[in-house]
């Protein structure tokens, strides 16, 4: 039930093409596996990275959740993607970019699919009172430099409810679950990556300018974490 087509394969150079002149998607990686996409996204990045990296995993092996809890992130059935961001906000707002990530999120998914999530807080989009999505924020303080941050986004796209574990089956549930049909994954990944640049853009490309000019030094360290489960 809801398996992928061949065509809904995530291929990197296509989403990247479909991202032109944007900041988020101005390059894009896809794994087939990795432990966590925002452990694997720290460890392809560089000083030189450009802001707006996206990193897609077709299955985490270890995709982590709110308190250490485990997301669940069957093979080839949702989206599971990391973005690299410097958004000129202080570590200790790093809620502001949970909440941005989980609002555009519930837009794309009310716009593309006539459906009505509901917010969560912390970092979660439901629908019918179910887990479809989760968010998990890390930012990194940065030495003359606008504070790194890492955010991470899972979505449940083509899970049947067998694809779940027993305790996760009356907590969760996937787009195709809710519509009753399958949905290509890779048109999702383009308009919800097409979302997020618009309104990250909005909402923190000035502030990043001002930081750059205003911030003191401060060390390079993991500092905090904003949740996701």
């Amino acid at each position: 039930m809801f398996q992928a087509e061949v065509s809904d394969r995530l291929i990197a150079d296509e989403l990247q093409a479909r991202s032109a002149r944007a900041t988020i998607g101005t390059q894009i990686i896809v794994l087939q596996q990795t432990s966590s996409t925002n452990d694997a996204i720290l460890q392809v990045a560089t000083t030189n990275s450009n802001e707006g990296l996206v990193l897609f995993a077709e299955h985490q092996t270890a995709g982590r959740g709110q308190r250490g809890n485990r997301w669940e992130s069957a093979a080839g059935k949702g989206l599971w993607f990391s973005i690299l961001l410097r958004p000129g906000i202080q570590i200790d707002e790093s809620g502001r970019l949970t909440i941005w990530a989980i609002q555009a999120v519930s837009d794309v998914i009310r716009t593309e699919f006539s459906l009505e999530p509901a917010i969560k807080l912390p970092n979660d989009v439901r629908l019918s009172k179910r887990k479809v999505a989760g968010v998990l924020v890390e930012m990194r303080a940065q030495e003359k430099a606008p504070h790194l941050a890492v955010v991470g986004i899972g979505i449940n796209v083509n899970q049947s409810l067998k694809d779940f574990p027993p305790e996760l089956q009356s907590r969760a549930i996937s787009l195709a679950m809710a519509l009753h049909r399958p949905v290509d994954r890779r048109q999702l990944a383009v308009a919800v990556l097409r979302y997020l640049d618009r309104t990250y853009r909005e909402r923190f490309t000035d502030e990043a300018l001002r930081f750059r000019t205003a911030a003191p030094a401060i060390r390079d360290k993991p500092v905090a974490k904003s949740p996701m489960a």
